[in-house]
């Protein structure tokens, strides 16, 4: 399929109300994506904020983490989870731009287990060739992989959350997630479902595998609105990963937006992603598009 017809085909899929998304709530919500992704922002103005090093208990020992709210009032809480090369300058930023839009955000450093962050304070001389770059990342990648690692911090980051005077309670939390830490946003909004309004994956990894533990089998356990953004080379290499994820969170009656981002690289919402042959993966354009889908699902989910 070319891509043309690929886009055609993600809209037109895009446009059918999902599970128990009622038509007038989908509507509502393209068109507070279609603003935030035009004005880059779905609020009037970006709010002052405070930035602060925590460090979170676990089962598993003591997580660092930056901890970022508005300077006043009580907000909706937000775990942000970090692709591969963890929490560093580039993921504090993202938390510091969702923060002022009106969220208290949690973004931890997910390796904890084996090193303190940041790991890598600049991936973007980083090659995934270099056998000695990969021998670095591969053992912090299988500490947050281990089985039931995720879903044990998921509970104390939204523990630590819910602890905390600007989270306001009487809202649902969100998760957002980046490469690596798509599949985390889905094991998260499972391990928490009364607790998680919202999560959205950005150029997810291993979201749909042959696996009995794949994420996307998890659909059934989830109650908050998802939206998955879809690397383009991820869609070439695995086609089907898009349709498989539709079909399951449409037979679990969860409302998922699911949408291949053409001509986007794996990694392309994240500024200090390294070169890829040569070229830049950081997409400026679509990163702003794929934001305004974030903001929007925020304000609907976490409503």
């Amino acid at each position: 399929m070319t891509d043309e017809k690929q886009d055609k085909q993600d809209h037109q899929d895009n446009d059918k109300p999902v599970s128990d998304l009622s038509r007038r709530d989908f509507v509502a919500f393209s068109l507070a994506a279609g603003v935030a992704a035009a004005t880059g922002s779905a609020s009037a103005a970006e709010l002052p904020v405070v930035e602060t090093n925590v460090e979170i208990k676990t089962p598993d020992g003591t997580s660092d983490a930056v901890f970022i709210h508005p300077t006043t009032g009580s907000h909706p809480g937000v775990l942000i989870w970090p692709d591969a090369f963890g929490l560093r300058p580039s993921m504090r930023d993202i938390g510091k731009r969702i923060a002022a839009e009106g969220y208290s955000v949690l973004v931890p450093n997910p390796f904890y287990r084996v090193a303190k962050a940041p790991v890598f304070q600049d991936p973007s001389s980083f090659s995934f060739q270099n056998q000695a770059d990969m021998a670095k990342l591969q053992p912090l990648m299988a500490s947050i992989n281990a089985p039931g690692a995720a879903e044990k911090d998921a509970a104390a980051y939204i523990a630590f959350l819910d602890a905390q005077p600007q989270v306001n309670k009487a809202k649902k939390i969100g998760t957002q997630g980046y490469c690596m830490g798509g599949p985390l946003v889905v094991k998260t909004a499972a391990a928490a479902p009364n607790r998680v309004g919202a999560g959205a994956s950005f150029h997810g990894g291993n979201l749909v595998t042959d696996k009995p533990d794949s994420p996307h089998l998890l659909a059934p356990k989830i109650k908050a609105r998802m939206y998955f953004g879809i690397a383009s080379n991820d869609d070439m290499r695995q086609p089907d990963a898009k349709d498989k994820l539709r079909e399951a969170f449409a037979a679990a009656k969860v409302p998922a937006e699911i949408e291949v981002y053409p001509g986007s690289l794996h990694g392309w919402c994240v500024p200090d992603m390294p070169l890829q042959n040569g070229a830049p993966i950081y997409n400026k354009p679509d990163a702003e598009r794929a934001w305004g889908k974030l903001v929007a699902l925020y304000k609907t989910g976490l409503a």
